[in-house]
């Protein structure tokens, strides 16, 4: 057992681990592009943030009307997300020594993302966060993405650890709501400052409005040791 008494941390990945966000953004660019939509904003892309890559390529394929099927966006979409993704994905500074500090205290760990095994596996890998996070959980894996908490009771079944022992961290307010319906204690880190406000957010323990530029590794570390266990506050398995 660690030195934090059994306690567990789940990390979302995209925009919270690695700013893979723009990444996504010029994926979707590219195909709406192709398909004569030639002006999808970055502005319009926040509303996908925290929403795995399934469900947005399905919303996108209704609002555009685009004729592909949407397996056949979403093979495109993730062929293109990880050529970019594999060329450029930087680890957030502060993250990274965060995942360092928990590895040196032997705190189980595990990912739990909206984007596909592939893209998370070459992500860690190329960052070489993969050295430490070794326990993946995509929503590609369970039967509903967030805001429902499979992707984090997934994870973790799989660490062996109860829901109330498990600390979640998350920049988008589908995650924040899926780790409370999870029964987990939540730190947020906004990637979209100006959605701090959201009900969604105001669950978590921690919540550092100005996001990756307010986190620190021992500003997070400190709170999970200080603050006391979370109390389940809906049953394992419901949507928040």
């Amino acid at each position: 057992m660690s030195n934090f008494g059994g306690i567990s941390v789940i990390f979302d990945l995209d925009g919270t681990l690695v700013d893979s966000e723009p990444n996504y953004y010029e994926a979707s660019r590219q195909i709406l592009a192709e398909h004569g939509v030639l002006d999808f904003t970055w502005a319009q892309h926040e509303r996908y943030v925290g929403i795995s890559t399934l469900e947005t390529t399905v919303h996108l394929k209704e609002l555009y009307g685009l004729r592909p099927s949407v397996d056949e966006l979403l093979a495109d979409t993730n062929r293109r997300y990880l050529e970019l993704a594999r060329a450029s994905t930087p680890a957030y500074p502060e993250m990274r020594k965060f995942v360092e500090l928990l590895a040196a205290e032997g705190v189980p760990m595990a990912v739990a993302s909206g984007s596909s095994p592939e893209a998370i596996d070459a992500i860690l890998t190329g960052t070489g966060l993969g050295t430490y996070l070794r326990t993946l959980v995509s929503a590609d894996e369970v039967p509903r993405g967030k805001p429902a908490p499979d992707v984090f009771l997934e994870a973790a079944r799989q660490l062996g650890a109860d829901p109330a022992d498990c600390v979640v961290l998350e920049d988008a307010a589908p995650g924040a709501a899926a780790a409370h319906a999870a029964g987990m204690r939540c730190i947020a880190i906004p990637y979209v400052a100006a959605q701090a406000d959201a009900p969604e957010f105001a669950t978590a323990g921690l919540l550092l409005r100005r996001g990756q530029e307010e986190f620190t590794a021992r500003t997070a570390y400190d709170w999970i040791r200080a603050e006391p266990r979370a109390k389940a506050s809906a049953p394992a398995g419901c949507s928040g």
